[in-house]
């Protein structure tokens, strides 16, 4: 099985896991479970961070090196996926929402995601 992690579920994952499901808890430490990180979530992280709304720096140093080495791979973007995230209706006006959807959709993988704004564009979504 493979799964695309939203990025609240990676953060929460790292730095709350009590805050995630037993559920997710499980899925996020199953060895035959492939974990993918899209580069929309460092993307995200690193710009709250740098205005101020969320304490990650530490979390964002060598974070590729280091979730490669715990066995989460890394989903990048396509030129596909970024166009499909701008022609999805306007369920959700956050960007990287958008992106997450849309990789998740091209990918036909669910998202890990308490967000329920991912039902409505039909990605199948993992939380509890």
């Amino acid at each position: 099985m493979k799964v695309l992690l939203d990025t609240h579920t990676y953060l929460w994952f790292r730095k709350s896991p009590k805050l995630l499901p037993e559920p997710v808890l499980d899925l996020l430490t199953n060895s035959t479970v492939e974990v993918f990180i899209s580069v929309v979530t460092p993307w995200e992280l690193a710009i709250k961070a740098g205005i101020g709304k969320l304490n990650v720096t530490d979390l964002l140093v060598d974070l590729e090196s280091r979730e490669s080495a715990a066995g989460f791979s890394f989903a990048p973007i396509s030129t596909a996926q970024a166009i499909r995230s701008g022609l999805l209706p306007l369920h959700h006006r956050d960007p990287f929402d958008r992106l997450l959807a849309a990789q998740a959709l091209d990918l036909r993988i669910p998202i890990v995601s308490r967000d329920r704004v991912f039902d409505l564009y039909r990605v199948k979504r993992i939380w509890d």
